[in-house]
């Protein structure tokens, strides 16, 4: 019995240590290439107020400390994102991705499934995007539930946080504004809502994601990212 424990552990040592951390996404491979983190980002953004337990949720307050930690450490090369999400909390998605761009180590990130709403702030903050050609991304302007006061204060704020969104996803795509508002703003395509359903080739030639790709080309292109990153600090030094 001993020697089956033994032999068990020489096998996972030969596959080489897996670190994950299920509830935020965490997965670290690294008897690889490269040592990368991939982050996954599912379901429902959550922010401020807790969703119902049924619920698929990405909790921002996992996500923001991991990245803070993935920064740090100096022996991760690279963050591959993986996303399937139907939006969720604006601010939080928002501030998420706003890490992710500031972020020096080499980032891409793939779009399976789908990345609505806010997702699509999400999926072009690395530095690097991917879609599959079977996923989607539902573009539409700033909703919100509950109780709304119908005065030109709340309008005004709908509109800055739109801009807010409109910025960022063009400072960190090549699509240019007024295509990323006709998208938001088209009428004929949502049946109780304003926007547009996009599929991966369309996200690809509107410059909202860079690339059409699998899993296999994310990696890639990261691990090019990586090499291109250690070439610059070989030469500095």
């Amino acid at each position: 019995m001993d020697n089956e424990k033994e032999n068990e552990q020489e096998n996972e040592d030969e596959r080489g240590d897996i670190t994950d951390e299920p509830e935020s996404g965490f997965v670290a491979a690294q008897n690889a290439e490269h040592l990368i983190h991939c982050l996954t980002i599912i379901g429902e953004i959550e922010g401020h107020y807790i969703l119902p337990p049924q619920n698929k949720t990405t909790k921002y307050e996992h996500i923001i400390p991991a990245l803070v930690a993935i920064e740090q450490d100096r022996t991760i090369e690279g963050l591959l994102i993986i996303l399937n999400t139907v939006g969720g909390d604006v601010e939080a998605g928002l501030a998420i991705a706003e890490l992710i761009a500031g972020m020096e180590t080499p980032t891409v990130s793939i779009v399976v499934g789908g990345g609505h709403s806010i997702g699509v702030p999400l999926a072009v903050c690395a530095k690097r995007s991917f879609i599959v050609p079977t996923a989607t991304m539902t573009i539409h302007p700033v909703r919100m539930n509950g109780l709304v006061l119908g005065i030109p204060q709340t309008l005004s704020y709908f509109d800055r946080m739109q801009d807010r969104i409109t910025s960022f996803v063009t400072r960190n795509s090549r699509i240019p504004a007024d295509k990323f508002r006709e998208f938001m703003m088209k009428k004929d395509e949502l049946v109780m809502d304003v926007g547009s359903v996009v599929d991966g080739e369309t996200a690809v030639s509107s410059g909202l994601i860079d690339c059409l790709g699998g899993l296999s080309d994310a990696i890639k292109c990261l691990y090019s990212l990586i090499e291109e990153r250690n070439a610059r600090e070989e030469e500095e030094n």
